[in-house]
């Protein structure tokens, strides 16, 4: 995913590459201009030097005598007027006469070029560059009957003009560049800072929603925190509505648990009190004169039924008061095999087998001994005679896991649901309160009962949190 500075950084490349294209495109254009220029200048001199020769011609035509002596003043006055008149008709070129030049000035550039003509082909250029400017020398031979004559023409080409303004345009133009840089630099910054400081406010929020955003100043960035800002409005106003319908949800739930709990209570202690009241009845209602002993007996086996309800009824109390009191747990390092031991004679039963793989672990010893005698019972009265329950205790990463396994023929569909409530039961003569006490204890001690398999042969899970080194 591209960023913001990616792309700004992708214009800023595009834009330095049309810089260098146009700045290419003006020094060649400086240099084609110089190019012809100094091509202009060098038929200029040639020009030049034909006009010397033409007038040369002219000069010595007629010419019968012996040639001159070397260094005879009034030949080279006539020279240095030919020379004049004929550059008359080219402005801006110099030029003159020489006849031996390697002897009379060999270290000028003049005689140079004139030696080079008089040696070679009667004909030699020269040129020097400084800076902007062109210096160009052109030497040619005359012929005639003065020996060791060359004329020669000079000029200069001056391309100030054209090279202040490609210094002009590339300094222009690196300057747009720096410019274009530094916005960019500043653009990026910008947006970072005011991005970073949206950033920090969202990251800031409270647990109620978004936080309410301040203006950065950027049109697009206040556009988005308008935005986010709207959203949190409404999502408070969402979550307050979500909470006032969660407290109407669970006053409800409340109440129909407390309906559920309340008739459950109601109906096991209605049967233990109806079977109370019929053999209170009966026993009073005994004639003892008609046979006193037959009399006596009824009314002990009366009063036995009585206390096995005041009985039930004890132990219904009982277990509604560990349903609804808890207590911290008390965590202390237990070895498991030593443990499964103990919860094993709770329950001493020929089917009840114990397996417990090697260790030990650290939690309260007698809250999960009571909630595993619950789910051993469950399971005791709903195998066969020749049914086998399994208890085991393992080591997980992480966790403790206690396993309460029987093959029996499993748990009804229609009370999976709702296995884990008060008074949910498909016994009888049970209750319905170990599941719920058991998994009450197992979220006491800060883990979970489940139910891994319904059928065939249930299989409850108490999985308890271990902390690892």
């Amino acid at each position: 995913m591209s960023s913001l500075r990616t792309h700004l950084f992708g214009v800023w490349l595009l834009s330095l590459a049309a810089s260098l294209a146009v700045g290419w495109m003006l020094v060649q254009f400086y240099r084609q201009s110089s190019a012809a220029l100094v091509d202009g200048a060098e038929a200029g001199l040639t020009r030049a030097c034909d006009a010397i020769g033409d007038a040369y011609g002219y000069y010595i035509t007629g010419w019968a005598g012996p040639p001159p002596a070397s260094g005879d003043a009034n030949t080279q006055r006539d020279l240095d007027a030919l020379v004049h008149i004929a550059l008359q008709s080219v402005p801006g070129i110099s030029g003159g006469v020489l006849r031996e030049p390697a002897t009379l000035r060999p270290e000028t550039p003049a005689s140079h070029a004139a030696a080079e003509a008089l040696s070679g082909q009667g004909l030699f250029l020269d040129r020097q560059t400084q800076g902007s400017r062109t210096t160009l020398l052109l030497a040619c031979r005359l012929s005639g009957p003065i020996p060791d004559l060359a004329a020669f023409v000079a000029t200069d080409v001056e391309a100030a003009p054209v090279y202040g303004r490609l210094r002009d345009g590339l300094g222009v133009l690196l300057a747009l560049m720096l410019g274009l840089a530094g916005g960019l630099t500043w653009m990026v910054a910008s947006w970072s800072r005011r991005a970073r400081r949206l950033e920090a406010a969202l990251t800031q929020g409270g647990a109620d929603g978004l936080p309410h955003l301040e203006p950065t100043g950027e049109a697009e960035l206040d556009r988005i925190a308008a935005a986010l800002n709207q959203a949190g409005e409404r999502l408070r106003v969402a979550q307050a509505e979500a909470a006032r319908a969660s407290s109407r949800a669970a006053a409800a739930e409340r109440l129909a648990a407390l309906g559920r709990v309340a008739a459950g209570v109601a109906h096991e202690i209605r049967n233990p009190l109806a079977t109370m009241r019929l053999r209170a009845e009966g026993a009073l209602a005994l004639d003892a004169g008609r046979d006193a002993e037959w009399a006596a007996q009824r009314g002990q086996a009366a009063l036995s039924a009585i206390l096995g309800q005041i009985n039930r009824l004890d132990r219904l109390s009982r277990e509604l008061l560990d349903m609804t009191q808890r207590r911290e747990p008390i965590l202390a390092e237990t070895e498991l095999s030593e443990f499964l031991t103990l919860c094993a004679a709770d329950a001493p039963d020929m089917r009840l087998q114990i397996v417990a793989y090697p260790g030990s672990a650290l939690f309260d010893a007698e809250t999960i001994r009571r909630a595993l005698g619950n789910l051993v019972q469950n399971a005791l009265h709903h195998v066969g005679p020749n049914g086998i329950v399994w208890l085991r205790a393992r080591l997980l990463p992480g966790a403790l896991r206690f396993e309460v396994e029987d093959d029996g023929p499993g748990i009804a569909p229609e009370l999976q649901t709702t296995l884990f409530e008060p008074f949910v039961t498909g016994r009888a003569d049970g209750t319905g309160l170990g599941l719920a006490i058991a998994r009450e204890l197992a979220e006491a001690h800060g883990g979970r009962l489940e139910l891994a398999r319904a059928a065939p042969g249930a299989l409850f899970v108490l999985t308890l949190r271990q902390e690892t080194a």
